[in-house]
């Protein structure tokens, strides 16, 4: 897929859950959950400094090469919210072990560049950047 992407100056676009593939194939990264982004950035960054919580808790679910075959893999607590009676407030709310009571429950996060071209939906890091277009959010051009 490489070489066609090279050959054809070409994007790809890859939806996945594996992080192997995510690692390997791709420059910038859109971490969603529950429909929208919570994370943007390029590979390396995700991978050496994950922002959101939920970003965070995949890395650590992943199995790590040269650990004990019997070690637990670390897993993600709750389930995820039905879309059509999602919950008010950030989606990852019931399940962030970061949660701000009275706030992550009662409003949408918005997408801010944390650090150069690192953006992340998140209260923690409201006051840190600016928040991004909404229209932005939802456009699609994130991905990539």
């Amino acid at each position: 897929m490489r070489d066609l992407q090279s050959d054809f100056g070409m994007a790809i676009l890859y939806i996945t859950h594996d992080l192997g593939v995510v690692a390997n194939m791709v420059d910038e990264v859109a971490v969603m959950y529950l429909g929208k982004i919570v994370e943007y950035t390029d590979v390396n960054s995700l991978f050496a400094n994950p922002l959101h919580p939920y970003t965070q808790a995949l890395l650590k679910s992943v199995p790590k090469v040269g650990k004990k075959q019997r070690t637990r893999l670390a897993s993600i607590e709750g389930s995820v919210p039905v879309p059509i009676n999602r919950p008010p407030g950030c989606a990852f709310y019931a399940r962030c072990t970061k949660a701000i009571d009275g706030l992550c429950n009662t409003r949408d996060p918005q997408l801010v560049e944390a650090e150069a071209g690192h953006r992340v939906s998140c209260f923690l890091y409201q006051e840190e950047g600016e928040a991004v277009d909404e229209a932005e959010n939802q456009g699609g051009h994130y991905a990539g």
